[in-house]
């Protein structure tokens, strides 16, 4: 009898283009099968604003990817940004009594109390990060089970949502016939396809820059220290050369994508561009250093917010690992130059790794979290595998 495969499938629904990519497991490894990409609908600046639109474009990119890979997808991992994403510290607190060995209930117990916080209305909890343990008020230990003490506190991380925004986005991929797994962070995603657990330990960040938001996550150690978005994304570039250059959001994409860089000063004086203009209009043109001065004071603007919430958790200049820079607004020629010069560490493009058949054509930054996100769903569905495995013969008769 043929096993079914067991597909883990990542959607990256952002609000300008939605991403699909889909995996299978063989043999506790996965391997690349397809990836779909539709222009997204239903969106305004990064937010849904028609629910229906955004199940339609979820249903035409599920549609494209079953079409590749000669498969009915069932369900995903989805991942979620923007605005409303933020993250916050939480701790618990677990008195056990007596001194006696920490057990898993314990354990179990301490991080039910962390994720208890009071939170603001219309506000969840996405996903929670332990940092460490504090056993008889001493920190950093990962493991506390087996330790003798009468008091178990524990510091997290929590990653905090809209409701409301997260209730809309659920529903949309529902309503394409397709069941969540799990909601993700978006620059969590991208970390987990785009860097290595020994290289989060020595200090880095991922900075995910999208066309309606920007997402940054920090690792120290083996645990996350800051999940944050930042105010600036790839729409206020563009529109900075619409407001400068007097031209229209279109058009000033379109210069952005083809004379667009985020150094200015390697430009020659005497370079020009020449700007879309009506078909009843005189032909326009513009200094191309005057183009790229422009995106350069906004790429400075936006590493200067990254720089600002480093300071806040103590990694301004910390960062051996360096900074990963990942989104499709993050291919901006020289823009790993600009961060360098401002966040004063190394910066490179964050690409996504250890998927088997990975196309060379897909090494991009773009799709990274989609990526990362089907990576995920394969980490979800091997948990489910192990545990079935373990349950025996009377776990299953049991059941």
């Amino acid at each position: 009898m043929a096993v079914k495969p067991v597909y883990a499938v990542g959607l990256d629904a952002g609000s300008r283009k939605t991403r699909m990519v889909v995996c299978v497991l063989e043999e506790r490894r996965i391997r690349f099968l397809g990836c779909s990409t539709v222009e997204s609908q239903g969106w305004i600046k990064g937010r849904i604003a028609d629910q229906r639109a955004v199940a339609q474009t979820v249903l035409s990119v599920l549609r494209e990817a079953e079409a590749l890979v000669g498969a009915s997808l069932e369900s995903a991992v989805v991942g979620m940004g923007g605005q409303t994403v933020r993250g916050a510290s939480g701790r618990g607190v677990v008195e056990l009594g007596h001194v006696r060995e920490v057990e898993q209930r314990d354990v179990n117990r301490v991080v039910d109390r962390a994720s208890r916080v009071q939170l603001q209305e219309d506000r969840m909890i996405l996903q929670m990060f332990p940092q460490d343990f504090v056993v008889d008020d001493h920190p950093g230990h990962r493991d506390p089970r087996k330790m003798l003490a009468s008091r178990l506190e524990i510091n997290a991380h929590l990653v905090t949502a809209s409701i409301q925004e997260h209730n809309s986005l659920v529903g949309a991929v529902n309503q394409a016939h397709l069941v969540v797994e799990e909601t993700v962070f978006e620059a969590l995603a991208a970390c987990y396809a785009a860097v290595l657990p020994e290289e989060r330990r020595e200090g880095i960040a991922v900075v995910d820059i999208g066309a309606h938001s920007t997402e940054l996550v920090v690792y120290y150690g083996d645990s996350i220290c800051l999940a944050s978005t930042v105010r600036i994304c790839g729409d206020h570039f563009t529109r900075d050369l619409a407001q400068g250059l007097c031209v229209s959001y279109e058009d000033a994409e379109l210069v952005k994508l083809e004379y667009g860089c985020g150094l200015s000063d390697g430009c020659p004086a005497n370079a020009l561009v020449e700007l879309p203009t009506p078909d009843n209009r005189e032909p326009r043109q513009a200094q191309r250093k005057f183009v790229n001065q422009i995106l350069e004071a906004r790429a400075r603007e936006l590493f200067r917010f990254v720089r600002a919430d480093l300071a806040r958790v103590g990694m301004d200049r910390a960062l051996i690992g360096g900074v990963f820079l990942t989104g499709g607004a993050a291919k901006l020629p020289d823009f790993c130059d600009v961060a360098e010069q401002e966040l004063q560490c190394q910066t490179r493009f964050g690409l996504a790794f250890g998927i088997q058949d990975w196309p060379e054509s897909m090494n991009d930054p773009e799709w990274s979290t989609a990526a990362g996100l089907a990576m995920y769903s394969a980490k979800l569905k091997a948990q489910d595998a192990r545990q079935r495995e373990t349950d025996g013969w009377l776990g299953k008769i049991l059941r």
